[in-house]
């Protein structure tokens, strides 16, 4: 039966051409674009090298201090702060301290001038994170307890300061005078991965400033990882604790201290909201997110709505034939629901095309720094529920419409009625 009904879809869309070309447009146009966009919010905040286990981090990047008459004073985080008070934590299973923001600087090779991002980590930061190794090893805590000049580099900086990656490692890298020898190359880091994105990693005892400054507000970060999942909320609460027992610096100027432990998604939100700092940001935002995307959808499926009504009525023979012979409306409608999914999944197969083809395009402009969009497990599966939600939604009307039709009426011709 159901190998009968996908031969009648076929040999329907076929009957018009027209219709089919534009209903496959619609389609297969609306999914490219909404997994394109998918795929860049994946590619952000999704399960990727180094935050393999997303689920498992918070990161702590952003301290507030609200202003008594109003507004508010934003930063990241004093070293000091999270070296002492969010690293004696008890919950988590590791916590690491880095560089909110990779800084620029400046390499030399011949006559060329190579601007690099350098970010400057503790030892744990190799561990808390998964970078892919392809030569040689992180920095480790006693390098970084000894402020030993050491450097792990990616693998374009490898490529461009050294014509390769299997060759820097036991050599030396000079960045903005200072002179590293490289014990690892990483796979390139997307710079769309904010928290941890850069060329060169150091050693953070090797940076110029007074890591013993006890200010609350500095140019820092704490990545929190935490044992499983399900400790997460217990990590938030510790820190929200220990935010609350923290002395405010000012009390005449400023009314409160603000700071929260967030998940990667919520973390990115909270900073480019530049309001207060919300855990609850990241469910507001993909709440958002799907309230734009069926908006999106919409006005196709209302086209695909009136093709299909269209569709239908002008089987209206067809219908009181097998009204007749005493097909059920629901058998009816399953029929015609069956042949539109099939139409909205050929429409599918184009858009997931076309969308391959889109995020080929971007990766090669290098548009976005060490870009490697592409089409995993997570947007297929999003791209079957568009597809099926897309054909449900474009269907369901029409063929109750056509199952309604009185059998007489639609032998006849009369479908007004």
């Amino acid at each position: 039966m159901l190998l009968s009904y996908l031969k009648i879809a076929w040999k329907v869309l076929l009957r018009r051409k027209f219709f089919t070309a534009i209903s496959l447009f619609g389609i297969s146009f609306t999914l490219m674009i909404l997994l394109v966009v998918y795929s860049f919010f994946d590619f952000a905040v999704g399960p990727h090298q180094p935050e393999l286990r997303s689920d498992r981090l918070l990161f702590v990047n952003r301290m507030q201090l609200l202003y008594r008459g109003g507004g508010q004073n934003n930063s990241s985080v004093g070293y000091a702060f999270l070296n002492q008070a969010v690293r004696g934590m008890r919950t988590p299973e590791k916590v690491s301290v880095s560089e909110a923001n990779p800084g620029t600087a400046v390499a030399y090779v011949g006559q060329q001038t190579l601007k690099l991002d350098q970010r400057r980590t503790d030892g744990e930061f190799w561990q808390v994170l998964d970078f892919d190794f392809v030569a040689g090893r992180p920095y480790n805590g006693r390098e970084v307890r000894d402020a030993a000049h050491v450097a792990v580099i990616n693998e374009t900086t490898a490529r461009r300061y050294f014509g390769s990656t299997a060759g820097a490692v036991g050599h030396t890298i000079e960045v903005d005078a200072m002179r590293y020898r490289v014990v690892g190359v990483v796979h390139d880091v997307p710079v769309m991965r904010l928290m941890t994105y850069a060329d060169v990693w150091t050693p953070i005892t090797t940076t110029p400033d007074d890591l013993r400054k006890p200010d609350l507000l500095g140019a820092y970060q704490a990545i929190v990882l935490a044992r499983s999942p399900a400790e997460v909320p217990q990590i938030q609460a510790e820190y929200d604790q220990l935010i609350a027992r923290q002395p405010i610096p000012d009390p005449k100027i400023y009314e409160r201290l603000v700071s929260h432990a967030l998940p990667l998604l919520t973390n990115l939100t909270a900073r480019f909201s530049g309001g207060e700092v919300a855990p609850g940001g990241g469910n507001r935002f993909m709440r958002l997110l799907l309230t734009l995307g069926l908006l999106f959808m919409l006005l196709p499926a209302l086209n695909l709505v009136n093709i299909n009504v269209s569709r239908t009525l002008e089987r209206s023979g067809e219908i009181g034939v097998r009204k007749a012979f005493g097909a059920t409306a629901g058998r009816l409608v399953g029929q015609f629901l069956l042949e539109n999914i099939f139409l909205t999944l050929l429409g599918g197969v184009l858009g997931l095309g076309l969308a391959a083809g889109a995020l080929a395009l971007l990766n090669s402009s290098h548009f976005i720094a060490y870009s490697e969009f592409g089409l995993n497990g997570r947007v297929f599966a999003l791209a079957l529920g568009i597809v099926l939600f897309f054909g449900v939604l474009s269907g369901a009307y029409p063929a109750y419409k056509m199952s309604k039709l009185h059998a007489v009426k639609a032998l006849k011709g009369d479908i007004a009625a």
